[in-house]
């Protein structure tokens, strides 16, 4: 057993971590596990033991409190790194932009022993023999349309030539991918003017040359003046704008706000919070991210009256790990707010007091499910809650009512009360309020983000005028719609969709999907959903089971592993679709993948279990003809019973194909994986 004493905590460390215990309840310390974490893990570069018994005597827990919060989120390493480490992006839109192979090139170039493909994707951190550097693949860095990204400590860097990745690291310096006349993107920007479909109005000031993210900027642009209004109003005024604004979450699942804030009952004695929900990790969304770093002003003042309306004295920004310098920001921000008496105590001489705090994730996606989110928030293992009873809104953060709200649409409220609720209705269609920012990335020549009213654009609007269409000479072939948990639409398909007229009749009409409105009811009509609002474009050069093998390597990945079907089944998908790119398919495979997933969708406690299903049980249905192709061997013989499983891994004979009793068995080489 290490010996807690060991370790010597410089007394700056210990201040910022006394720092961070004093941001949650005196009870409830447990919640500045990981705070302490990130600290110490800044501080000597990884967690030892001696530290876990430190945060574990620190905390007044029990050393494997900590020691499993560091064993779950995969930002947290026991083990020391290069000195110069590097995160580069593996999901499917850096993949399709060379992700892999800026992976290759920085290993051979670092002299770096390249991890294994397949399903040892995400094992251990690779580390220079000197130990200078050190690399590992890292799940979605949400910035999709600068694909290729990577991180260099806690710089992002984007659009990376996978040629010249090494240059990255020896250079200090971006390289840029070539651009299809073969010339470099020197001159391309991160991000485009407002095309003329656009509405802005939470990114009326993203991009902008004139803009800075600082107060000043912010209060000379009219900023906080709908704090001071909100503080003119009843609380119920303020949640019945909301509640006829008609807006619905942002953050994936698309539920009332309104309906959710009236959950709070006005008379709650127990403390009530709020949790501003800034974990941005759906592959294909990288929305929330510019409005943390270019406006997050806007975004506390949409906390600041939601905070008000609900009359909690207390807020967290629950942010990713994977963005630093957002928590920075957010961080400047709250303080500027501070100083001018929008944050403290009695704000604007309203007599309400409340204060915000930013809580750093660590790298795991099902920390934004509400739930999960919840639960880490607390410093504890991202395991979702069974609804019912845990409904955050009865029993949340320290089984206190609490409201989880996505990032984009707190920045709403602000202008529902600018606007009035009515007003903010009209944009938009019915039950489709509002603006809300799509985020294109993939085979399109102009990805970006772009903001239009809920339903006025279609996705072939979005994808051939608004994104610059198609690569020259390629196809549309396919379209995921709402971040990779979303269910797949074919280029070629044709989609009946009941539309709801004025007068309350309701008409059949067939469209392509390229007439598809971007809103959340006509995308669920379709047999998909608008999501996270991240949407994916695969042209006729992509392979879909070598797409759909890197959404599923992300799930299997990201299953907390609390539910058995999600556990089991997404890993089994991955492996499956592994077989398959590996030649070594058989006939039943496909049949077996949405076996699988229809095993697993509805069968867990949260919606990962729908999210990692609903890709394989798209795919495998809407492309069958590449899925037959990549799966012709022929289902073996059963086995003699004298065999094992044991025996047949040491067996060089038998030849590679899946064991008749167990399907989740292959042969690789002389060893098998179950």
């Amino acid at each position: 057993m290490a010996d807690a004493t060991r370790i010597q905590i410089p007394a700056e460390l210990e201040r910022k971590m006394d720092e961070a215990i004093a941001r949650y309840p005196s009870e409830h310390r447990r919640s500045a596990a990981m705070p302490l974490l990130h600290l110490g893990q800044e501080h000597f570069g990884f967690i030892g033991d001696e530290a876990i018994f430190w945060i574990a005597e620190k905390l007044g827990l029990q050393p494997i409190n900590i020691l499993e919060v560091v064993t779950f989120y995969p930002m947290f390493r026991q083990h020391p790194a290069g000195k110069t480490h590097i995160r580069i992006c593996r999901t499917l839109s850096c993949a399709m932009a060379g992700g892999l192979e800026v992976m290759e090139n920085l290993c051979a170039n670092l002299g770096i022993q390249r991890p294994n493909d397949g399903e040892e994707m995400h094992n251990p951190i690779a580390v220079s023999a000197d130990g200078t550097y050190s690399v590992e693949f890292v799940e979605c860095l949400a910035s999709c349309h600068t694909a290729p990204v990577c991180m260099i400590g806690e710089q992002l860097h984007e659009k990376i030539n996978p040629k010249s990745a090494a240059d990255l690291v020896k250079e200090g310096r971006s390289p840029v991918r070539p651009t299809i006349g073969g010339g470099l993107e020197t001159a391309a920007p991160l991000s485009w003017p407002p095309h003329p479909l656009e509405h802005r109005l939470v990114y009326k000031n993203i991009g902008r040359p004139d803009w800075t993210s600082d107060i000043d900027c912010y209060l000379r642009d009219g900023g906080y003046e709908q704090l001071k209004q909100a503080l003119t109003l009843s609380r119920d005024d303020i949640v019945n704008k909301v509640k006829n604004s008609g807006l619905r979450g942002r953050g994936g699942a698309g539920f009332s706000c309104g309906l959710k804030w009236s959950f709070i009952k006005p008379d709650e004695k127990r403390p009530v919070y709020l949790i501003c929900n800034a974990d941005e990790s759906e592959p294909g969304t990288f929305k929330d991210r510019y409005i943390i770093h270019e406006d997050p002003h806007q975004l506390l003042e949409g906390m600041l009256i939601s905070c008000y309306a609900l009359n909690a004295r207390t807020a967290y920004i629950y942010i990713r790990g994977e963005f630093p310098e957002g928590a920075k920001i957010l961080e400047r921000a709250i303080e500027e707010a501070r100083q001018h008496n929008f944050l403290g105590k009695n704000i604007l001489g309203s007599g309400f007091d409340v204060e915000f705090y930013v809580h750093r994730g660590a790298g795991a996606y099902i920390c934004g499910e509400e739930t999960g989110l919840i639960e880490s928030l607390e410093g504890k293992r991202g395991y979702p809650r069974i609804k019912p009873p845990y409904f955050p809104a009865v029993l949340g953060l320290y089984m206190c009512p609490t409201i989880v709200n996505n990032v984009e649409t707190l920045c709403n409220i602000k202008h529902i009360i600018a606007m009035g609720g009515a007003e903010y209705a009209r944009l938009g269609r019915p039950n489709n309020t509002g603006t809300r920012v799509l985020c294109v990335s993939g085979d399109v020549q102009r990805p970006g983000y772009f903001e239009v009213e809920v339903g006025a654009v279609t996705m072939g609007q979005l994808i051939h005028e608004m994104a610059g269409g198609l690569r020259p000479g390629r196809k549309l072939k396919a379209v995921i719609p709402g971040g990779s948990s979303a269910k797949v639409l074919r280029a070629d398909e044709r989609l009946k969709l009941k539309e709801r007229q004025t007068d309350g009749s309701t008409i059949e009409r067939e469209l392509s999907i390229d007439d598809i409105p971007m809103d959340f009811d006509s995308l669920t009509a379709a047999g998909s959903m608008a999501g996270s609002g991240g949407v994916i474009v695969l042209d006729d050069s992509r392979d879909m089971v070598w797409a759909l093998n890197n959404i599923n390597k992300f799930y299997a990945h990201e299953s907390c592993g609390q539910c058995t079907p999600c556990r089991e089944g997404s890993l089994w998908m991955q492996k499956i679709t592994d077989r398959m790119l590996r030649g070594g398919g058989v006939v039943e495979d496909p049949k077996t993948l949405k076996t699988i997933g229809d095993n697993i969708a509805g069968r867990t406690i949260c919606a990962f279990g729908e999210a990692c299903a609903w890709p394989t049980q798209s795919f495998v249905e809407k492309f069958p003809e590449e899925f037959a192709t990549r799966a012709q061997k022929a289902i073996p013989p059963p086995l003699p019973p004298e065999y094992t499983s044991e025996e047949l891994i040491e067996e060089e004979s038998i030849p590679t194909v899946p064991m008749a009793r167990d399907p989740g068995w292959e042969k690789a080489g002389a060893k098998g994986t179950i």
